[in-house]
């Protein structure tokens, strides 16, 4: 009961910290993400661990271990929010990793090599920048694995700002983010493991606390679409003679989801997205006939010959509608990541630690994104665990069981501390 009443203390006081209407808002390299970092890093220091800042303003506690010159075992996740979302996404991932290095000092246990607590800025960089960029700033950022000129090409929605800029004003050294070598040396890392709350309803309509994650999805992205076509008079321009944005992007979007509909009735595992749809406010009219749409589209799925295939689909019936409508597309630049495995043994470990403590509990994948893919694209271990979690995610009404959550965080300190040696 000590353990939940101090998840609940902390969660209450990050929400505190964060409210915005009916939800949290910690924006990415901002006030409300530095107020939740500063939370975290003050509870660290209350248990004794050693807490560091990076380059990139990624936080890290360190649990000393007898060998630290041994690779270190990281857990953790994220503190930023979307706009007005909800309290646990990312939070309870680094609030799990301080709960169960918690639970280890009090029980008098010393790992054999270090582990360290991170939590990583900007993992919700899709809803904080614009721009070309890859997401995830805080830890693709520590490992390496920014993109050239991304920081540039990264602008902040809130301020207009770089990414390079934002850091900077935050205090901390992009100069040394873009020089390099990272932050984050694989040979320094056994592997890394995080706790999140799942953000679809499969937990939930199981009747299942807790998941074991397979892998994460990979994404196609067109971040900044556009149709253009010409503005002209909505009564006095007959539908031959019409470049109308808005019924070419209506096609462009129904032929991805026939697209979409057929892939999946051939058992392919993907899903599409139209995540911005809109005329230009300053000059549409009911009286005119739309000359432009901004939209973007997600397309993501395990297996890459599916989302290959998805964006060749994508630039045909571009193509084909252009053609039909007398509009063009825009549809560059269009960003890719992998699909990302987690670690075989990692997994089994987790789900082996979940029987033996008889926690109910299914394998599964991630739809959405997370650090832990780029901890495996950087070539490191990683693994995580799914908190069953009402009412989907990236909204105010997340709603994860604090008892789920402790299942969660039993199997996360049950495999650190064998993975870790502790004595």
């Amino acid at each position: 009961m000590a353990r939940e009443a101090f998840t609940v203390s902390i969660l209450d006081a990050l929400r505190a910290r964060s409210l915005d209407g009916p939800g949290v808002t910690r924006t990415s390299y901002m006030a409300g993400e530095q107020a939740a970092h500063d939370l975290i890093a003050d509870l660290a220091r209350g248990l004794g661990l050693a807490v560091s800042v990076d380059a990139a303003g990624n936080l890290s506690a360190r649990l000393a271990g007898r060998h630290p010159e041994r690779p270190a075992w990281i857990t953790g996740s994220h503190l930023d929010s979307v706009r007005q979302g909800g309290n646990f996404d990312g939070a309870a991932g680094v609030i799990a990793g301080l709960v169960a290095i918690a639970a280890m000092i009090d029980a008098g246990l010393q790992p054999d090599c270090d582990i360290v607590l991170m939590a990583f800025r900007a993992e919700e960089s899709s809803a904080w920048f614009v721009g070309r960029h890859g997401g995830h700033f805080g830890s693709r950022a520590a490992l390496g694995l920014l993109w050239e000129g991304e920081l540039d090409s990264a602008t902040h929605v809130a301020t207009g700002r770089s990414l390079r800029a934002m850091m900077t004003e935050a205090g901390f050294d992009a100069a040394r983010i873009a020089a390099g070598p990272p932050i984050l040396n694989p040979a320094d890392i056994a592997g890394y493991i995080e706790l999140h709350i799942e953000q679809g309803p499969i937990l939930e309509n199981r009747a299942l606390p807790v998941g074991i994650v397979t892998g994460i999805r990979g994404a196609y992205r067109a971040r900044n679409a556009s149709a253009l076509g010409a503005y002209s008079h909505s009564g006095a321009v007959p539908h031959e003679y019409r470049q109308d944005a808005v019924f070419a992007t209506a096609d462009l979007v129904m032929a991805l989801d026939s697209e979409w509909s057929r892939r999946r009735a051939a058992g392919e595992d993907l899903v599409v997205t139209v995540g911005r749809f809109s005329t230009e406010a300053e000059l549409h009219s009911i009286t005119k006939v739309p000359g432009q749409v901004d939209f973007a589209i997600d397309i993501r799925s395990q297996d890459v010959a599916v989302l290959d295939g998805m964006e060749a689909f994508l630039r045909a019936s571009a193509r084909d509608i252009e053609a039909r409508r007398g509009v063009s597309f825009g549809l560059d630049p269009f960003d890719r990541s992998t699909p990302a495995l987690m670690d075989a043994g990692l997994v089994a470990a987790l789900q082996a630690s979940a029987s033996g403590l008889s926690i109910p509990f299914l394998t599964m994948a991630s739809g959405g994104g997370h650090d832990a893919q780029d901890f495996a694209d950087a070539g490191i271990p990683a693994a995580m665990i799914f908190v069953r979690n009402d009412k989907g995610s990236h909204n105010p009404a997340e709603a994860m069981a604090i008892a789920d959550f402790m299942q969660a965080t039993r199997v996360l300190a049950n495999v650190l501390c064998a993975m870790a040696g502790e004595t």
